[in-house]
Protein backbone atom coordinates (compact mmCIF):
# COMPACT_ATOMS: atom_id res chain seq x y z
CA UNK A 1 0.00 0.00 0.00
CA UNK A 2 1.10 3.26 -0.66
CA UNK A 3 2.29 5.64 1.50
CA UNK A 4 0.00 8.24 1.08
CA UNK A 5 -2.81 6.41 2.17
CA UNK A 6 -2.98 4.96 6.12
CA UNK A 7 -5.94 2.40 7.26
CA UNK A 8 -6.38 1.75 10.75
CA UNK A 9 -9.05 -0.61 12.41
CA UNK A 10 -11.60 0.61 14.74
CA UNK A 11 -13.15 -2.81 15.75
CA UNK A 12 -15.18 -3.66 12.56
CA UNK A 13 -14.69 -0.12 10.54
CA UNK A 14 -11.49 0.96 8.60
CA UNK A 15 -10.32 4.48 8.83
CA UNK A 16 -8.78 5.44 5.48
CA UNK A 17 -6.96 8.51 6.27
CA UNK A 18 -4.99 10.73 3.16
CA UNK A 19 -1.40 10.77 4.22
CA UNK A 20 -0.41 13.92 2.58
CA UNK A 21 -0.33 16.68 5.46
CA UNK A 22 2.48 19.10 4.36
CA UNK A 23 0.51 19.06 1.19
CA UNK A 24 -2.75 19.65 2.99
CA UNK A 25 -4.03 16.01 2.03
CA UNK A 26 -4.20 17.58 -1.66
CA UNK A 27 -4.79 14.63 -4.59
CA UNK A 28 -2.39 13.30 -6.67
CA UNK A 29 -2.24 10.85 -8.81
CA UNK A 30 -0.87 8.30 -6.94
CA UNK A 31 -2.95 9.05 -3.73
CA UNK A 32 -6.02 9.02 -5.94
CA UNK A 33 -5.55 6.14 -7.19
CA UNK A 34 -4.51 4.49 -3.78
CA UNK A 35 -7.74 5.47 -1.99
CA UNK A 36 -10.14 4.28 -4.83
CA UNK A 37 -7.97 0.80 -4.52
CA UNK A 38 -8.42 0.69 -1.48
CA UNK A 39 -11.60 1.01 -1.41
CA UNK A 40 -12.06 -1.98 -3.59
CA UNK A 41 -10.09 -3.92 -1.32
CA UNK A 42 -11.97 -3.28 1.87
CA UNK A 43 -15.56 -3.04 0.45
CA UNK A 44 -14.13 -6.85 -0.17
CA UNK A 45 -13.05 -8.01 2.87
CA UNK A 46 -15.76 -9.44 5.02
CA UNK A 47 -13.88 -8.34 8.57
CA UNK A 48 -15.05 -4.35 7.68
CA UNK A 49 -17.85 -3.49 8.12
CA UNK A 50 -17.92 -0.07 7.26
CA UNK A 51 -15.21 3.04 6.11
CA UNK A 52 -14.53 6.48 7.60
CA UNK A 53 -12.55 8.55 5.27
CA UNK A 54 -10.17 11.42 6.86
CA UNK A 55 -7.33 13.64 6.27
CA UNK A 56 -4.16 12.98 8.47
CA UNK A 57 -2.60 16.09 10.30
CA UNK A 58 -5.32 18.99 12.05
CA UNK A 59 -5.79 21.37 8.85
CA UNK A 60 -7.21 19.52 6.24
CA UNK A 61 -9.72 16.90 5.23
CA UNK A 62 -8.32 17.28 1.79
CA UNK A 63 -7.57 20.52 -0.39
CA UNK A 64 -8.44 19.28 -3.73
CA UNK A 65 -6.04 18.96 -6.38
CA UNK A 66 -2.33 19.07 -5.79
CA UNK A 67 -1.21 22.34 -7.49
CA UNK A 68 2.13 21.37 -8.57
CA UNK A 69 0.99 18.06 -10.10
CA UNK A 70 -1.41 20.26 -11.70
CA UNK A 71 1.19 22.53 -13.60
CA UNK A 72 2.20 19.93 -14.95
CA UNK A 73 -0.93 18.73 -17.10
CA UNK A 74 -0.42 18.73 -20.72
CA UNK A 75 -3.64 19.06 -22.07
CA UNK A 76 -3.23 15.24 -23.77
CA UNK A 77 -3.36 14.43 -20.27
CA UNK A 78 -6.14 15.77 -19.22
CA UNK A 79 -8.72 13.01 -19.60
CA UNK A 80 -6.53 10.59 -18.01
CA UNK A 81 -5.77 12.50 -14.53
CA UNK A 82 -8.67 13.70 -14.70
CA UNK A 83 -10.28 10.47 -14.66
CA UNK A 84 -7.99 8.94 -12.01
CA UNK A 85 -9.60 11.71 -9.91
CA UNK A 86 -13.26 10.99 -10.58
CA UNK A 87 -13.00 7.39 -10.22
CA UNK A 88 -12.47 8.03 -6.66
CA UNK A 89 -16.29 9.79 -6.49
CA UNK A 90 -17.39 6.76 -8.33
CA UNK A 91 -15.87 4.09 -6.44
CA UNK A 92 -17.02 5.48 -3.13
CA UNK A 93 -20.54 5.34 -4.68
CA UNK A 94 -19.95 1.53 -5.54
CA UNK A 95 -18.67 0.80 -2.40
CA UNK A 96 -21.28 -1.39 -0.91
CA UNK A 97 -20.35 -0.66 2.90
CA UNK A 98 -21.47 2.70 4.43
CA UNK A 99 -18.83 5.20 3.66
CA UNK A 100 -18.68 8.09 6.05
CA UNK A 101 -16.47 11.30 5.51
CA UNK A 102 -14.71 12.73 9.10
CA UNK A 103 -13.82 16.07 7.75
CA UNK A 104 -10.55 17.85 9.73
CA UNK A 105 -10.10 21.30 8.10
CA UNK A 106 -10.20 22.13 4.50
CA UNK A 107 -12.34 20.30 2.46
CA UNK A 108 -11.91 22.13 -1.53
CA UNK A 109 -12.58 20.73 -4.17
CA UNK A 110 -11.75 17.24 -4.83
CA UNK A 111 -11.98 16.71 -1.33
CA UNK A 112 -14.94 18.52 -0.82
CA UNK A 113 -16.42 16.59 -3.82
CA UNK A 114 -15.00 13.37 -1.74
CA UNK A 115 -17.37 14.48 0.94
CA UNK A 116 -20.73 15.04 -1.55
CA UNK A 117 -20.50 11.80 -2.31
CA UNK A 118 -20.03 9.82 0.81
CA UNK A 119 -23.03 8.46 2.45
CA UNK A 120 -22.79 10.85 5.42
CA UNK A 121 -20.28 14.20 6.84
CA UNK A 122 -19.02 13.97 10.57
CA UNK A 123 -17.04 17.90 10.88
CA UNK A 124 -16.30 20.12 13.62
CA UNK A 125 -16.56 24.09 14.01
CA UNK A 126 -13.74 25.35 12.15
CA UNK A 127 -13.78 23.99 8.85
CA UNK A 128 -13.66 25.16 5.81
CA UNK A 129 -15.89 23.48 2.27
CA UNK A 130 -16.28 24.38 -0.92
CA UNK A 131 -15.81 24.34 -4.54
CA UNK A 132 -13.03 27.32 -5.39
CA UNK A 133 -11.83 25.59 -8.51
CA UNK A 134 -13.37 28.77 -10.75
CA UNK A 135 -10.75 30.48 -8.70
CA UNK A 136 -8.14 28.62 -9.62
CA UNK A 137 -8.83 28.53 -13.70
CA UNK A 138 -10.85 25.06 -13.62
CA UNK A 139 -13.87 24.67 -14.71
CA UNK A 140 -16.33 24.02 -11.92
CA UNK A 141 -18.32 21.19 -14.11
CA UNK A 142 -17.83 17.57 -12.19
CA UNK A 143 -17.99 19.70 -8.78
CA UNK A 144 -21.34 21.38 -9.48
CA UNK A 145 -23.20 18.04 -10.41
CA UNK A 146 -22.17 16.67 -7.34
CA UNK A 147 -23.86 19.66 -5.36
CA UNK A 148 -27.13 19.78 -7.69
CA UNK A 149 -27.48 16.19 -5.18
CA UNK A 150 -27.99 18.40 -2.17
CA UNK A 151 -28.94 22.09 -3.34
CA UNK A 152 -30.90 23.84 -5.93
CA UNK A 153 -30.11 25.64 -8.43
CA UNK A 154 -29.25 29.30 -7.01
CA UNK A 155 -27.37 28.12 -4.15
CA UNK A 156 -25.28 26.02 -6.95
CA UNK A 157 -24.10 28.77 -9.13
CA UNK A 158 -23.51 30.74 -5.93
CA UNK A 159 -20.87 28.10 -4.44
CA UNK A 160 -19.49 27.08 -8.30
CA UNK A 161 -19.35 30.49 -9.83
CA UNK A 162 -17.95 32.69 -6.78
CA UNK A 163 -15.49 29.88 -5.40
CA UNK A 164 -16.57 31.14 -1.75
CA UNK A 165 -15.99 28.27 1.13
CA UNK A 166 -18.51 27.33 3.86
CA UNK A 167 -18.00 27.21 8.02
CA UNK A 168 -19.44 24.26 9.33
CA UNK A 169 -22.64 26.12 10.32
CA UNK A 170 -23.55 27.04 6.89
CA UNK A 171 -22.78 23.54 5.77
CA UNK A 172 -25.27 22.43 8.64
CA UNK A 173 -27.55 24.97 7.81
CA UNK A 174 -27.85 23.78 3.78
CA UNK A 175 -27.77 19.69 5.01
CA UNK A 176 -24.25 18.85 3.67
CA UNK A 177 -23.31 18.48 6.81
CA UNK A 178 -25.06 15.33 9.18
CA UNK A 179 -23.26 16.02 12.77
CA UNK A 180 -21.00 18.84 13.95
CA UNK A 181 -18.96 18.27 16.70
CA UNK A 182 -15.83 18.67 19.06
CA UNK A 183 -12.64 18.31 17.08
CA UNK A 184 -11.65 15.24 18.68
CA UNK A 185 -14.46 13.59 17.81
CA UNK A 186 -15.17 13.58 14.82
CA UNK A 187 -12.94 9.98 14.33
CA UNK A 188 -15.37 8.80 16.83
CA UNK A 189 -18.90 9.98 15.87
CA UNK A 190 -17.76 9.01 11.72
CA UNK A 191 -17.26 5.01 13.48
CA UNK A 192 -20.47 5.00 15.26
CA UNK A 193 -22.43 6.50 12.50
CA UNK A 194 -20.54 3.35 10.35
CA UNK A 195 -21.74 1.04 12.68
CA UNK A 196 -24.95 2.42 12.89
CA UNK A 197 -25.59 2.00 9.28
CA UNK A 198 -23.85 -1.27 9.17
CA UNK A 199 -26.15 -2.80 11.60
CA UNK A 200 -28.93 -2.15 9.30
CA UNK A 201 -30.77 -4.97 7.87
CA UNK A 202 -28.54 -5.84 4.94
CA UNK A 203 -31.73 -6.25 1.97
CA UNK A 204 -32.92 -3.10 3.36
CA UNK A 205 -29.46 -1.43 3.49
CA UNK A 206 -28.16 -2.83 0.49
CA UNK A 207 -31.24 -1.31 -1.57
CA UNK A 208 -31.39 1.68 -0.29
CA UNK A 209 -27.49 2.68 -0.82
CA UNK A 210 -28.34 1.16 -4.61
CA UNK A 211 -30.92 3.18 -5.44
CA UNK A 212 -28.91 6.53 -4.15
CA UNK A 213 -25.86 5.13 -6.55
CA UNK A 214 -28.06 4.77 -9.01
CA UNK A 215 -29.52 8.51 -8.83
CA UNK A 216 -25.78 9.64 -8.58
CA UNK A 217 -24.33 8.18 -11.48
CA UNK A 218 -27.34 8.61 -14.10
CA UNK A 219 -25.42 12.33 -14.98
CA UNK A 220 -22.27 11.53 -14.23
CA UNK A 221 -20.66 10.32 -17.44
CA UNK A 222 -21.93 13.47 -19.00
CA UNK A 223 -20.40 15.43 -16.42
CA UNK A 224 -17.11 13.44 -16.54
CA UNK A 225 -17.45 14.57 -20.48
CA UNK A 226 -18.09 18.40 -19.62
CA UNK A 227 -15.50 18.56 -17.33
CA UNK A 228 -12.83 16.67 -19.72
CA UNK A 229 -13.57 19.20 -22.54
CA UNK A 230 -13.44 22.11 -20.07
CA UNK A 231 -10.31 21.13 -18.48
CA UNK A 232 -8.49 20.94 -21.67
CA UNK A 233 -9.80 23.96 -22.76
CA UNK A 234 -8.54 25.85 -19.87
CA UNK A 235 -5.45 23.90 -19.72
CA UNK A 236 -4.66 24.83 -23.72
CA UNK A 237 -5.33 28.85 -22.72
CA UNK A 238 -2.82 28.70 -19.93
CA UNK A 239 -5.12 29.81 -17.01
CA UNK A 240 -4.72 27.53 -14.39
CA UNK A 241 -0.87 27.27 -15.05
CA UNK A 242 -1.10 31.32 -14.68
CA UNK A 243 -3.34 30.95 -11.60
CA UNK A 244 -0.37 28.32 -9.91
CA UNK A 245 2.45 30.03 -11.03
CA UNK A 246 1.31 33.31 -8.94
CA UNK A 247 0.01 31.32 -6.29
CA UNK A 248 3.63 29.75 -6.19
CA UNK A 249 5.52 33.43 -6.53
CA UNK A 250 3.45 35.03 -3.70
CA UNK A 251 4.15 31.84 -1.49
CA UNK A 252 7.65 32.73 -2.32
CA UNK A 253 7.68 36.08 -0.84
CA UNK A 254 6.05 35.17 2.42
Amino acid sequence: MSSVIQIDRRGDIAVLTFNRPHALNALTQEMAAGIADTLVALDSDASVKGIVLTGAGDRAFCAGLDLEEARATRVEDVERTFGTVCNVYKQILLTDKPVISAINGVATGGGFQIALVSDLRVAHDGVRLGQPEINAGIPSVMGSYWISLHLGWSMNQELSMTGRLMDAAEAKHYGLLNRVVAKDQVIATACELAEHLAGKLPTAWARTKKRFREVALAGFEDAFRAGVLGQQEAFANGEPQGFIDNFFAAKAKR
